[in-house]
C-alpha cells in the first residue's frame, strides 16, 4: 500500500512539473514553423557571427524547440546590445532588426536626439501563455516571441515600459511610436493596456491568426498620432520636437541708415537709389518747459489744534499678510 501511494506520488510531482514546462502531449507542431525556419535559413535572413551564434537544435519538452535557434547577444550590427541574452528562432530576428531600424532608432532620435544602445527583453521559454498553467503554448515556446521591457539610450537614460507608458510627455510619446511601428513587423503587438499581462513590457511574435498568416492583432488601440513615415515611404529629415521652454527672441538690428522708424515705407523703396528716396526734415525742438507756480497753501476754516482726529488703524489683519497678528 505504501509502495503505491509513493508511486502514486512522484507520478503526480511529474506531472506537476511537466504541466509547469507547458508540456502538453496533445499539442502538435505546426508545420509552418519548420517550414517559417527553414525558408529563413535557406534566404540567408540571418548572418551568423560573434553577436548571432547558432545553437543546436532544441526539441522538446514537449512540442517545444525550434530546428535552428540563434543565441543573440547584440542587435543592429553590435550597436543594440542586450541586458540579458536572447535564444531566437530565425525568422523573427530581421523583423526585429528591421523595428529597430525604421522605427525604435527613429523614434529614439525624434524624442531623445540619441540613440537606442541597449534593450532589456526576454525570449525563449517553453511554456503556456500568460504562464498561465494548461494554456495554450505560448510563442515564446518555439522562439517566436519577444518581450522588451525597457530601452537604455546613451546617455545612460532608461525608459522602462511599466513607467514610461504613463510617464513623461517624451517617453509616452516614444513608447507609442515603437508600439505602433512594431504592428507593422509583428502579427502580435500587446502593449500596457491590452490585459493585465502585458502592464510591463512590449510582446511581439509572428504567430499565425489565420492559415495564410494575413490576420494581426495589435492591442491596445490608442488615440496618437505617430511623427514617424509609415514604413515604405521615402525617408524625410526627422523634425524634433522644440522644448517646452523658449528662449526670447534677439531684438532685430537698428539700421542708423535707415530714417523709417515706423516700417511704413515698404522694404523696396527703402533701399532704392536717388531720388525714389525721400529725405525727412527733423522735427525743431520743442521750446524748455516753464514750471507751473506752486499753489497756495490750504486756508483752512479750523485752528490747526481743531482739526479732525485720525481714522483709528483698522484691527484686520493687512491683505497681503498670511494670517491673523498676534
Amino acid at each position: 500500500m505504501r509502495r503505491g501511494i509513493v508511486a502514486f506520488s512522484a507520478f503526480t510531482l511529474f506531472g506537476l512539473g511537466l504541466t509547469g514546462c507547458a508540456l502538453k502531449t496533445f499539442e502538435q507542431r505546426e508545420p509552418w514553423r519548420t517550414q517559417a525556419e527553414q525558408t529563413c535559413l535557406a534566404r540567408g535572413l540571418v548572418k551568423a557571427g560573434e553577436d548571432m551564434v547558432p545553437m543546436k537544435e532544441i526539441d522538446g519538452p514537449g512540442v517545444c524547440g525550434m530546428v535552428q535557434p540563434f543565441r543573440v547577444t547584440r542587435l543592429a550590427g553590435g550597436t543594440v546590445a542586450l541586458k540579458q541574452r536572447m535564444t531566437l528562432a530565425c525568422p523573427i530576428i530581421p523583423e526585429v532588426e528591421a523595428w529597430l531600424h525604421g522605427t525604435v532608432q527613429p523614434a529614439a532620435t525624434l524624442y531623445f536626439g540619441q540613440p537606442v544602445v541597449e534593450i532589456n527583453s526576454g525570449s525563449y521559454a517553453c511554456r503556456g501563455r500568460n504562464n498561465q498553467v494548461g494554456a495554450k503554448l505560448s510563442e515564446h515556446a518555439f522562439g517566436n516571441a519577444v518581450d522588451v521591457m525597457s530601452f537604455r539610450f546613451a546617455d545612460g537614460y532608461v525608459v522602462t515600459v511599466k513607467g514610461g507608458w504613463r510617464g513623461t510627455e517624451a517617453e509616452q510619446a516614444f513608447l507609442r511610436e515603437v508600439f505602433l511601428g512594431a504592428c507593422n513587423h509583428f502579427t502580435t503587438v500587446l502593449a500596457p493596456g491590452s490585459d493585465a499581462f502585458h502592464y510591463d513590457h512590449l510582446h511581439l511574435d509572428l504567430a499565425r491568426h489565420d492559415p495564410r498568416g494575413l490576420r494581426r492583432i495589435c492591442k491596445p488601440l490608442i488615440k496618437f498620432q505617430p511623427q514617424l513615415p509609415p514604413p515604405g515611404t521615402p525617408a524625410s529629415p526627422i523634425r524634433r520636437k522644440p522644448p517646452a521652454w523658449q528662449p526670447a527672441p534677439e531684438p532685430a538690428p537698428i539700421d542708423v541708415e535707415e530714417d523709417d522708424p515706423y516700417g511704413v515705407t515698404p522694404m523696396s523703396s527703402r533701399h532704392a537709389p536717388g531720388p525714389s528716396r525721400v529725405a525727412r526734415t527733423p522735427a525743431p525742438a520743442p521750446p524748455p518747459a516753464v514750471a507751473a507756480p506752486r499753489p497756495a497753501p490750504p486756508r483752512y476754516a479750523t485752528a490747526p489744534d481743531e482739526l479732525p482726529e485720525a481714522a483709528p488703524l483698522p484691527l484686520t489683519s493687512p491683505a497681503w499678510s498670511s494670517g491673523p497678528i498676534y
